[in-house]
């Protein structure tokens, strides 16, 4: 679920990398380097406090014709036509601690999440040989990693993406429009306050299941030189309609996040990337 991303920089960074329907001709079948960047985001969905996050990781990008690796996420590409993709995606996001958030103190921190879940993508126009319009219907189940694994429910996030770019890939341009839901559980996880952690300012509150935000986003790329590219995000959520616009710990009407960043190549494949639509 891109709430994730809303929680921390990493996989933000990664999908302004690229735009999900840009065509990608001539690709290797694999490329390996490092990233690095700076983001700011709240510090969970609908936190008063923001978290910067800097980060350098190494990457690795495999185009395989079913397993891939890329800019756009991690998964198992299992159908896909010139129309209408199916796949298996992951996403990742960082923990947040309660100490550093006031209106969670004294509650258990929020762990590391992995989500993974079927994921159909459907283009619905090419306006221009460069851009695309397209539909993402992810479906994700959510793991917290925190001493263990605990499933922490699911999510749903609609969004619609126009991809734009331009020859040879020089520059990347991606705008979506997309709200993102979960079930009863995931609510919990961010917005129920249970007995036990109540206060006088924080009064117990059972999360139920709907909306959780929607979101406008708008990423890019540059190519400085063929081993470097630079890339910048940002990106509005607003509760406004939240299922759980009640709860004590959803804090703010709307927040923004916000990061830029470098990818360096270190080395490529000869070989083509594989499939015909790569």
């Amino acid at each position: 679920m891109h709430i994730a991303r809303t929680l921390l920089a990493t996989s933000v960074l990664c999908a302004a990398l690229a735009p999900a329907y840009a065509a990608e001709p001539a690709l290797p079948l694999w490329e390996a380097g490092v990233f690095g960047g700076t983001a700011v985001t709240p510090a969970y969905p609908g936190a008063s406090e923001r978290s910067t996050r800097t980060l350098a990781l190494p990457y690795l990008i495999y185009r395989g014709k079913v397993l891939r690796a890329d800019r756009s996420g991690v998964g198992a590409r299992l159908f896909d036509t010139q129309r209408v993709g199916f796949d298996v995606g992951f996403a990742l996001s960082l923990p947040a601690r309660s100490s550093d958030v006031p209106a969670r103190r004294g509650m258990p921190d929020l762990g590391t999440l992995v989500e993974f879940g079927p994921r159909l993508k459907v283009k619905l126009a090419e306006p221009t040989r460069n851009s695309r319009l397209g539909l993402e219907l992810p479906l994700r189940a959510v793991i917290e990693a925190r001493g263990g694994l605990r499933r922490q429910g699911a999510t749903f996030e609609p969004r619609l993406v126009y991809a734009l770019q331009g020859d040879d890939q020089a520059w990347q341009l991606d705008a979506s429009a997309g709200a993102v839901l979960g079930n009863a559980a995931i609510n919990d996880y961010f917005y129920g306050v249970s007995p036990a952690f109540a206060t006088d300012q924080r009064p117990a509150y059972a999360a139920k299941s709907g909306l959780m935000l929607t979101r406008l986003g708008l990423g890019g790329s540059y190519r400085l030189h063929p081993d470097w590219r630079a890339f910048a995000f940002v990106r509005y959520d607003t509760y406004s309609g939240a299922a759980n616009r009640a709860s004590p710990l959803l804090r703010q009407n709307s927040g923004t996040s916000a990061g830029i960043g470098l990818l360096w190549t270190w080395r490529r494949s000869g070989s083509p990337a594989r499939g015909a639509d790569d």
